[in-house]
């Protein structure tokens, strides 16, 4: 099957990965609501444990570093107040590192990333990792994407779940991880497949 030129190639889009130390790296609803429960999902601990070396390379590049959780409120499976909603503690955030909170897929609507990255004058490179592949790092890459910025989201620390498509066929989680990879790839931004493949 022959594949069709993505839409970054064909408006003329840098495709090369940043460096760490150049980029801020913004890790999205790394919670315990993705670990456990309704919500869990199968390579969550996988994409943890990638989060976390991505983490310790960026910190010692010097990037910024953003967190983001979702608050879905008290009773939800997102309510960041108990431990269900709690950043997982291998990512946790340090002293000087911000957390944003949301309520909606894009990190960026109706809170207050795009003020975090001006008051840290971040440059346009952005790191993306985080769970749901194709939800809110999906949605976050593009909203950055749309505010000017450069995102590159780094797949083995990102996972999503399995789903019925629109006939009902079960749809694989890494099925629907590969299909949101791909559609950001196609005009959003950048692809790392692996940590190590970013440069420091």
């Amino acid at each position: 099957m022959t594949v069709s030129t993505t839409l970054r190639d064909v408006i003329g889009l840098d495709g090369d990965l940043p460096r760490l130390s150049e980029a801020t790296l913004i890790l999205i609803d790394f919670q315990n609501t993705y670990r456990t429960g309704v919500m869990a999902l199968p390579d969550a601990d996988t994409a943890l444990d990638a989060a976390a070396r991505l983490l310790e390379r960026a910190r010692a590049a010097g990037a910024r570093v953003v967190h983001v959780v979702n608050d879905g409120g008290e009773g939800s499976p997102y309510d960041i107040r108990v431990e269900i909603g709690q950043i997982d503690k291998r990512v946790a955030p340090v002293d000087g590192e911000p957390v944003v909170v949301k309520g909606f897929p894009n990190s960026f609507h109706e809170t207050e990333l795009l003020e975090v990255l001006r008051r840290s004058a971040a440059g346009p490179e952005l790191v993306l990792a985080g769970f749901m592949t194709h939800m809110c790092v999906q949605f976050t890459a593009q909203g950055a994407f749309n505010r000017g910025y450069r995102p590159t989201v780094v797949a083995e620390a990102c996972a999503t779940r399995p789903l019925a498509g629109p006939d009902g066929t079960p749809i694989p989680a890494q099925a629907l991880h590969a299909a949101a990879l791909t559609t950001i790839g196609d005009l959003f931004g950048r692809i790392a497949p692996k940590v190590t493949d970013l440069p420091a």
